[in-house]
C-alpha cells in the first residue's frame, strides 16, 4: 500500500537537499524563498511504496502567499500518512514558529534538525529527549547536505507512518485558552488548530464558517479587550512565548561560537554601515568591469571591429559587389552590430562579479538593506525581490511579482521595476561613462532608479487604486559560502549568450533598417543621414526633447530604435557616427549626456518587457497607462536634472532654464492635484474601503 509523507520547512532549511538525498532526484536549490513554487514528488530509494513530496518553502501556515496556501491545503488532505519537519538547528527559535503550527495538526509528524555539522561546529548542544517530550512528537538529528543521519530517519519513519497521533495542546495563556474554547464551542468542533486559524482572522476559514461571522467576532472582540492587542499579535506573542520556554529547556548556547557569517554580517549589516559598504563594492565593481580591466578590452574589441569592417568592405570592393550592399554589410550590420558587442568584456566582467555577489549571498543581505528603506515610505518591502532580479533583465523581474500576493502592490511593483537598470541599458551607461564620467556615474544610475522608486512609490500609493494593506515579507539569509564555480559559469555564459543572441537577432535586423533608413529618403534616393527617412523622423519628433538637452534628431531616433532592444541606442549612435563614441562626443555635452542616460534608465522599456507587462497586468489599457506613467516620469526627470546642471555649471541660457522651471512647476502642479485627498483622522497611510473613516473623508 502507497504511503504519502509530506516535507515542510521553511525556505533555505535544507528541505529540498533531504528531499534529493531520499529520493535521488535532483531538483535546484536556491537561496530565495518561494523557489519550489509546485510540489515536487519521488519515491524514497530503497522504500518504493513511500512517496515524498516537497512542499514548498514558508514561514507559517498562514494564506500570506500562494506558496502557503498551497503547502497547508496539502498538509490538511486525508490522503497526507505523515509529516517530515526539517528545521534549520542554527535557527531553531525562528522555525518552531511553523513547526507548533503543523504539530496542532491531526497528523504523524517527525521534527528532522537539519544542519548538525553546523551546529557541532558553533558549540550548540540540543537535548532531542527533551524536545521529543516538550513538542510531542519525534526528533531526529540530521545534516541532509553530508547524508548523515538520514538511516534514523528512516527508522522512526517506517514506525511512525501508521501510528496515529493526537494533536499537540501547546499551553497558551489564560486567555487565548478561553477564547480556543469558546470559538471550539462556537462551531461545536473540537480542533485547536481550526479555532486559533479563527482567531487569527484567517480569511480562507472566516469565509466557510461564515454562518458563525457574529459569534467569531463578538469572541475576537472579547479576546482583544482581554489581551489589549489584536488577535492575531496576540496569538504570534503567545506561540513565541511558548517557543521561547521550549527552547530554554532544550538548548545550550553557552559554548555558542560565534560563525563567520556573523562576524561578517556584524560589519557589512550595520545600521549605519551597511549602504556605504553596499555603494563602496558597486563602485568598485563598475570601475573593474567599466574603467580598468573592462576598459582596456573594449578598446580593443573596438579596434577589432574596425579591422573587421576594413577587411569585409576591401573584400567586397575586390568582388565588385554593389555599393549599396557594400554600406549595408560593413557600416549597417558589422558597425550596429559591432558597436554592441564591442561591450561583452565589460558585460562579462560585471555579470561575473555581480553572480559571485549573488552565489556568496551578499545579496540577499542587499534585499535586506533595501526592504528596511522601502518599508520606511510605506512600500513593499516584497516590491525589491523582483527589482533584484531585474538588474539582469526586466522580463524575469516582471514575471517575479507574482509572488506579491497584494494584487495592487504587485502592479504597482510591475510599473516600477523597469526603472532599476537591467543588462540592456549597461552598454547605453557604458559609452557615455567611457566618453564623459567615471564609474561613480554608473552607480549613480542605481542610486537614482531607486530614488525614484520610492519617489514614484509614494506618489502612487497616494492614489486611490493603489493604496493597500502592508503584508508580511520575512527574507531569508543564507549562510555566506565560496560560490560554486559551476553555478558561476552557467549564469554568466546564460546572460552573456541571451546578449550575443539578442545582437545576432533583434539588433542585426535592426542595423539593416536602421541602415537603410538612415541611407535613402521618402524617394528611397541615396542621402546623407540628416536628409534620410530616419532624419526627418527625427527631426520632426526632436523638439519635444530640447528642454531635456538633446533635442537633435540622432538622439531621438536613438530613443525610438531602443523601444525594441535597448542596445539598439548603441547600435544606432555606431552606425549613424560610424563610430559610436565620436557622435557621442560631437552631439552631446556631459549634463545633456547624463539627462540623455536618465531618459534611457527611466523609460518605457523594450518590447519584451512590455509584453510581460501586458501578460501580468491582463489588459492592454493598463499596460498603456504604465507606458506613459514610464515615459512621463523620465521625462520630468531628466528635465530636472538637465535644469540643475545648467544651474550649477551657470549656463548663460536664461529662456531654455525659465521654460524649464515653467514645465516642472506645471508637472508638480498636476502630479500634487491628482494625489490631493482629505485627510483621514485615524492619518493611516493605507486605507481601505471597509474603513468607516475612510468613508467619511472619502465622499
Amino acid at each position: 500500500m502507497i504511503k504519502k509523507v509530506a516535507l515542510v520547512g521553511n525556505p533555505n532549511s535544507g528541505k529540498t537537499t533531504l528531499f534529493n538525498q531520499l529520493t535521488g532526484n535532483n531538483q535546484y536549490v536556491g537561496n530565495w524563498p518561494g523557489v519550489t513554487v509546485e510540489k515536487k514528488e519521488g519515491r524514497i530509494k530503497d522504500l518504493q511504496d513511500i512517496i515524498v513530496t516537497d512542499l514548498p518553502g514558508i514561514y507559517s501556515l498562514s494564506p500570506y502567499s500562494l506558496e502557503e496556501v498551497i503547502t497547508r491545503n496539502y498538509l490538511l488532505d486525508n490522503d497526507v500518512d505523515l509529516i517530515i519537519n526539517i528545521v534549520d538547528a542554527t535557527n531553531i527559535e525562528r522555525n518552531l514558529y511553523l513547526t507548533t503550527q503543523v504539530l496542532e495538526i491531526d497528523k504523524p509528524v517527525i521534527v528532522a534538525l537539519n544542519l548538525l555539522d553546523v551546529v557541532n561546529k558553533r558549540g550548540i548542544k540540543i537535548d532531542t529527549e527533551k524536545l521529543s517530550k516538550e513538542l510531542g512528537c519525534p526528533v531526529v538529528l540530521l545534516s541532509a547536505l553530508k547524508n548523515e543521519g538520514l538511516d534514523e530517519l528512516k527508522n522512526v519513519l517506517l514506525k511512525e507512518i501508521n501510528t496515529k497521533r493526537k494533536a499537540t495542546i501547546f499551553p497558551y495563556t489564560l486567555s487565548t485558552m478561553k477564547a480556543i474554547e469558546r470559538t471550539k464551542n462556537c462551531i461545536d468542533e473540537d480542533n485547536q488548530f481550526l479555532a486559533l486559524k479563527l482567531l487569527d482572522k484567517d480569511k480562507i476559514y472566516l469565509e466557510e464558517y461564515n454562518a458563525f461571522s457574529e459569534k467569531i467576532n463578538e469572541i475576537i472582540t472579547i479576546y482583544e479587550k482581554e489581551t489589549k492587542t489584536d488577535s492575531q499579535s496576540a496569538i504570534v506573542e503567545d506561540r513565541y512565548r511558548i517557543i521561547e520556554r521550549i527552547v530554554e529547556k532544550c538548548v545550550d548556547n553557552k559554548g555558542y561560537r560565534e560563525s563567520f557569517t556573523d562576524k561578517i554580517d556584524n560589519i557589512v549589516m550595520n545600521k549605519f554601515l551597511a549602504l556605504p559598504i553596499f555603494l563602496f563594492v558597486m563602485f568598485i565593481i563598475y570601475y573593474i568591469s567599466i574603467v580598468s580591466i573592462g576598459d582596456l578590452a573594449t578598446v580593443f574589441m573596438e579596434e577589432l571591429f574596425d579591422i573587421i569592417g576594413t577587411k569585409v568592405g576591401e573584400v567586397l570592393a575586390s568582388i565588385n559587389v554593389a555599393s549599396w550592399l557594400q554600406g549595408l554589410i560593413v557600416d549597417g550590420i558589422i558597425g550596429g552590430v559591432g558597436a554592441v558587442l564591442t561591450f561583452i568584456p565589460q558585460m562579462f566582467i560585471l555579470f561575473l562579479l555581480l553572480t559571485l555577489l549573488e552565489d556568496s549571498g551578499y545579496m540577499a543581505r542587499i534585499a535586506f538593506i533595501m526592504d528596511n528603506i522601502f518599508r520606511k515610505f510605506g512600500l513593499s518591502g516584497k516590491s525589491f525581490i523582483p527589482m533584484l532580479i531585474g538588474t539582469g533583465c526586466t522580463v524575469p523581474g516582471i514575471m517575479a511579482t507574482r509572488t506579491i500576493e497584494n494584487e495592487r502592490d504587485r502592479k504597482m511593483t510591475i510599473m516600477l521595476t523597469p526603472f532599476i537598470p537591467c543588462g540592456a541599458k549597461l552598454p547605453v551607461f557604458a559609452l557615455f561613462i567611457g566618453v564623459f564620467f567615471g564609474p561613480l556615474a554608473s552607480v549613480s544610475m542605481y542610486l537614482l532608479g531607486i530614488v525614484i522608486v520610492i519617489i514614484a512609490g509614494i506618489i502612487l500609493k497616494k492614489l486611490k487604486y493603489f493604496r493597500s494593506s502592508e503584508s508580511p515579507f520575512i527574507l531569508e539569509l543564507p549562510d555566506y559560502r565560496l560560490p560554486s564555480i559551476k553555478n558561476i559559469v552557467i549564469i554568466v555564459w546564460d546572460r552573456i549568450k541571451a546578449f550575443i543572441v539578442k545582437a545576432g537577432t533583434i539588433i542585426f535586423v535592426a542595423s539593416a533598417i536602421i541602415w537603410f533608413m538612415q541611407s535613402y529618403s521618402w524617394t528611397l534616393q541615396s542621402v546623407n543621414p540628416e536628409d534620410s527617412i530616419l532624419g526627418s523622423i527625427g527631426k520632426f519628433i526632436a523638439p519635444i526633447f530640447v528642454p531635456l538637452g538633446f533635442g537633435n534628431w540622432q538622439a531621438t531616433v536613438a530613443i525610438l530604435t531602443g523601444i525594441v532592444a535597448k542596445e539598439n541606442v548603441v547600435a544606432t549612435f555606431g552606425i549613424l557616427g560610424g563610430e559610436a563614441t565620436v557622435l557621442v562626443q560631437e552631439i552631446f555635452t556631459p549634463i545633456s549626456g547624463y539627462a540623455f542616460m536618465t531618459f534611457i534608465l527611466l523609460a518605457s522599456p523594450c518590447l519584451a518587457a512590455i509584453g510581460a507587462t501586458k501578460k501580468e497586468l491582463g489588459s492592454w489599457k493598463e499596460t498603456t497607462l504604465t507606458i506613459l506613467f514610464q515615459t512621463g516620469t523620465a521625462y520630468v526627470v531628466s528635465l530636472i536634472v538637465y535644469l540643475i546642471g545648467l544651474l550649477i555649471i551657470k549656463v548663460n541660457n536664461w529662456p531654455t532654464i525659465l521654460i524649464s522651471i515653467g514645465l516642472v512647476i506645471l508637472i508638480l502642479l498636476a502630479i500634487g492635484k491628482s494625489i490631493k485627498t482629505k485627510g483621514c483622522p485615524k492619518g493611516c497611510n493605507s486605507c481601505h474601503e471597509s474603513c468607516n473613516d475612510y468613508k467619511k473623508t472619502s465622499r
